[in-house]
């Protein structure tokens, strides 16, 4: 059983840092008139936010900026979120069950690029080793990229280190992207209503089951690990 877990507003919260960082990254290399109004950011993948930054500021959404943008973003984001980033209820202690348990594997699925996400979760004091599998924001095959691909890349590293596909896919995750993304796979999908996406809405979109957070640890892992 392989489960998946979402970052932002999932397991954690930056308090806008992201944002600031990415502003920041766009002045230190464009100037000040750069702007990242009107782009969305909500359970994208920093690739395509980054993409969206540059086009919207009439720059070249080439390799070679696209590089630079993602070198000042992250230096950025680890300088301006000493103090800011907080763990949301429940988040370390049910990734701690769902590491330790006998039949599961946990993993992350984000659209973090790895030196954010790494440094987000120990931030929170998760160590990244809990995660045997990771698909992180620009580990699509695809170009474009979107988040409807990263649970076969998932699946894939699973085969890698086990020699066998997982019996079951779950995917945990605060928006419809990440609802969209596991339905797209067949995946088992929980929706946690701690971002910008309400209950309702999550349930529409698909979720197999929608809870206001983590709290209630006992019972959300027996779900995750079919007895719930």
């Amino acid at each position: 059983m392989l489960i998946l877990f979402d970052i932002d507003m999932t397991l954690l919260r930056t308090n806008g840092t992201g944002r600031v960082a990415m502003a920041a990254a766009g002045e230190s290399l464009f100037g000040h008139s750069f702007s990242i109004d009107a782009v969305d950011f909500a359970g994208r993948l920093d690739p395509l936010i980054l993409t969206d930054l540059l086009t919207r500021n009439g720059e070249p959404a080439d390799a070679d900026t696209l590089g630079r943008m993602k070198r000042a973003y992250i230096d950025a984001f680890i300088e301006h979120s000493a103090g800011k980033i907080e763990p949301l209820a429940g988040a370390v202690e049910l990734v701690r069950i769902i590491a330790d348990h006998p039949i599961a594997t946990a993993g992350v699925l984000t659209g973090n690029y790895q030196e954010t996400g790494v440094h987000k979760l120990r931030s929170i004091g998760i160590d990244p080793g809990s995660f045997r599998i990771a698909a992180w924001g620009d580990d699509s095959p695809h170009d474009p990229p979107a988040r409807e691909h990263l649970p076969p890349v998932a699946i894939g590293r699973f085969r890698e280190v086990f020699d066998a596909d997982p019996a079951e896919t779950l995917i945990l995750g605060d928006t419809v992207h990440d609802v969209a993304c596991g339905l797209a796979h067949g995946c088992r999908v929980l929706g946690v209503a701690t971002g910008r996406t309400d209950a309702k809405t999550l349930v529409a979109a698909g979720a197999h089951r929608v809870v206001d957070d983590l709290a209630d640890t006992a019972d959300i892992a027996g779900w995750l690990l079919g007895s719930g």
